[in-house]
């Protein structure tokens, strides 16, 4: 079984509906839980927000939080995580944003890609270093790695 058919199965098993708010995978994981037949019933909907301003046009991600630290950074995706959540009816919202390359600085290296879920009340950001394995590859990814974190908070308050 895929990890989308995973969460749809545990989502639909908790009651939850599910928002994402992706940056450098420009929809992947929602394309990935999209295209399983029944995800209507636990996906509202899914914000591909590439540039800085989408983020705060759509997700109320604060400027003063991109210029002090970036796309980049666990303090933008845990404001696109809550952004996305307030903005939708969903219970559980995902949050991605990183640099899939090719590029990156010394700071910020290639691969390197933020993560923010936003359920049950809590909020948690973790930042993850895929390495420069080649934009298909880090997008791919960070797309597994976000469906495995929502996986992970449903079973953790199953």
């Amino acid at each position: 079984m895929s990890l989308a058919s995973q969460v749809i199965e545990l989502a639909k098993q908790s009651g939850v509906t599910i928002v994402t708010a992706e940056s450098c995978t420009g929809g992947l994981i929602a394309a990935a839980i999209t295209d399983i037949a029944g995800s209507s019933a636990v996906f509202d909907r899914g914000f591909v927000t590439y540039s800085n301003d989408a983020k705060r046009a759509m997700l109320g991600v604060q400027s003063a939080t991109l210029d002090a630290f970036g796309a980049v950074s666990e303090e933008t995706a845990r404001e696109m995580a809550t952004g996305a959540l307030e903005h939708s009816a969903a219970q559980l919202a995902l949050s991605v944003t990183g640099i899939a390359g090719p590029g990156g600085s010394d700071f910020k290296p290639e691969g390197r890609v933020c993560f923010g879920i936003c359920y049950a009340g809590l909020t948690q950001v973790e930042t993850v270093g895929f390495g420069a394995l080649g934009r298909e590859n880090v997008r791919n990814e960070a797309r597994d790695h976000g469906l495995n974190m929502i996986l992970r908070a449903l079973s953790e308050s199953a």
